[in-house]
């Protein structure tokens, strides 16, 4: 084979790539130009639990002349990528699903609807349960000659870094039961380390979320009961013994043809 030969299926995978890549931006800038078009009430939505938990007479200050400008179309951007994900899962499935094999396959597209799942799940409770009960703990250090004045990037920042973090903390079955399901842990080995794994949550919840108990305990909890689910998963779909395992290989190897 030649040197070009060796080079061109290289090369062509770099140019699915490219496009592809070119495709999510693509759709990604259309989610953007739409979201900006709506930036307004979008980030009312988002700002609707501390509105609440301010009352009617407060307001959201910005600090800086561009800092609305840059605020909206932060946002704006966020949206976009929320709106693009269907397509951003579509250009990715299209582009590792020819190197996989058909029992992968079927694993891939069922783990990465349920991340999707269970990162919405986390990003609704931080924002329907966490943030009104967090923003009245804060705001109760208000007094007469001390007012709460968030401005919108200060909101911003907060806001996204908190739904981020409790979406990716419940992704935690579905991660450990894929681990457990690869053998690298086992059903066991999560009962035995149980303990450490709730000081792990409360230290972990303390660096994440704002310096204050409320917040820390309601992200700790969940992810106690998120533990407890993650061993009932990987009770179900931990790796089977060896024997199993060899029979998975030689089942994988017939059906591609014994090409590796």
């Amino acid at each position: 084979m030649s040197q070009e030969e060796e080079k061109t299926p290289f090369t062509d995978h770099l140019t699915e790539l490219r496009d592809r890549l070119v495709r999510c931006f693509i759709a990604v800038g259309v989610g953007f130009v739409v979201a900006y078009c709506f930036k307004e009430k979008l980030f009312d939505i988002l700002m609707a639990p501390l509105v609440t938990a301010m009352g009617e007479n407060h307001k959201m200050i910005f600090t800086g002349l561009p800092e609305a400008f840059f605020t909206y179309l932060k946002v704006s951007l966020l949206t976009g990528i929320v709106v693009a994900v269907p397509v951003l899962f579509y250009e990715f499935w299209m582009f590792v699903s020819p190197g996989l094999y058909r029992r992968e396959k079927k694993f891939l597209i069922p783990v990465v609807l349920l991340s999707i799942v269970f990162f919405i799940i986390g990003s609704s409770f931080g924002y329907f349960i966490v943030f009104p009960y967090g923003f009245q703990f804060f705001l109760g250090f208000s007094s007469d000659t001390i007012q709460a004045m968030p401005s919108m990037k200060e909101y911003l920042g907060f806001a996204s870094k908190m739904l981020l973090a409790f979406g990716f903390v419940f992704e935690l079955p579905l991660v450990l039961t894929f681990m457990a399901r690869m053998g690298l842990v086992t059903v066991e080995f999560l009962c035995k380390n149980r303990k450490y794994a709730v000081l792990i949550f409360f230290a972990g919840s303390a660096l994440i979320t704002p310096p204050d108990v409320v917040t820390q305990i309601m992200m700790a909890i969940p992810l106690m009961i998120l533990y407890e689910i993650s061993i009932v998963g990987a009770r179900m779909f931990q790796k089977k013994k060896d024997v199993d395992d060899g029979g998975e290989e030689r089942e994988e190897y017939e059906e591609t043809g014994g090409a590796e």
